[in-house]
């Protein structure tokens, strides 16, 4: 994990590019040493804040992985024919269409009169 979900105090902070075990290991290690040391992290959404947290022993601290996205955002513009379709978008695959003759169809153009 590059990222990391962390309250402290009640409150939200993360630490990004950070690998979970170590900075895990770090915060046992000063709980063992018996001292108290600062570590640096983000507080805030958008555009965040640096901060710095006092850890050791007697400070809870809860330390939460956070996953990488695991789908890559569409480009912009682009569909999802199956999501499109799921949604009732015309433009998706295997979508039906309901328009009579002379009516604006799902493409756009008008369905011919026969």
């Amino acid at each position: 994990m590059k990222r990391i979900g962390i309250i402290y105090a009640g409150r939200d902070f993360s630490i990004g590019q950070e690998d979970f075990d170590r900075m895990k290991e770090a915060i046992e290690e000063a709980n063992r040493a018996g001292v108290a040391t600062w570590i640096r992290v983000n507080h805030g959404e958008g555009r965040p804040q640096p901060a710095e947290l006092l850890v050791g022993p007697g400070i809870p601290i809860a330390l939460m992985p956070i996953p990488p996205d695991l789908v890559d955002p569409a480009v912009p513009g682009e569909l999802d024919n199956a999501a499109a379709a799921a949604e009732g978008d015309a433009r998706g695959a295997g979508s039906a269409s309901t328009a009579v003759r002379g009516e604006i169809g799902p493409d756009g153009e008008r369905v011919p009169l026969e």
